[in-house]
């Protein structure tokens, strides 16, 4: 009985730590943080969190998880969405992924590489945009919907990045 009482305690610990990682990987500081990093290597100032912009995140998402769609809300702000087919994936990864299309962004011509997109990564590291609001939550279909909008929003024709 008492290896029993043990290995219940043990699952309940792992469980919680599973999480804590999941939550922390979620916060308002982990999404800041993520976009300050890419954004201080090419020599941008940093973002901050804003409830107002956060408030519309949190709104479209909920619009979203009936079905999961990458489809943009049009609203007044910068917007970048993720989405992924498992439930660990985390702000962080989201972030992550948008960043990585630095490699197909050329800052001297401010273009894409053919066939490749880059417009998530510009949108990061926009120098004008100053304040993000991001929301996560889990579509009815099992998949993971990640928005995070800009203020101001980014991605103005003509214009470079940084």
């Amino acid at each position: 009985m008492r290896s029993s009482n043990y290995a219940s305690a043990l699952v309940c610990v792992m469980a919680l730590a599973m999480a804590y990682t999941t939550l922390a990987q979620n916060s308002p500081r982990d999404f800041v943080d993520a976009h300050n990093t890419a954004r201080a290597a090419v020599g941008v100032g940093p973002v901050s969190w804003d409830d107002k912009v956060t408030a519309y995140a949190e709104n479209y998402t909920k619009q979203r998880i009936g079905d999961c769609q990458l489809v943009h809300s049009h609203g007044p702000y910068g917007e970048n969405l993720f989405w992924g087919s498992n439930t660990d994936y985390t702000g962080i990864d989201a972030v992550k992924s948008w960043v990585d299309e630095k490699q197909y962004y050329d800052h001297n011509s401010n273009s894409c590489a053919d066939g490749q997109v880059s417009g998530h990564y510009t949108q990061v590291v926009w120098r004008d945009s100053k304040t993000i609001g991001c929301a996560r939550a889990q579509c009815d279909n099992g998949g993971i919907f990640i928005i995070c909008n800009y203020n101001p929003e980014g991605n103005i024709e003509g214009q470079s990045p940084y």
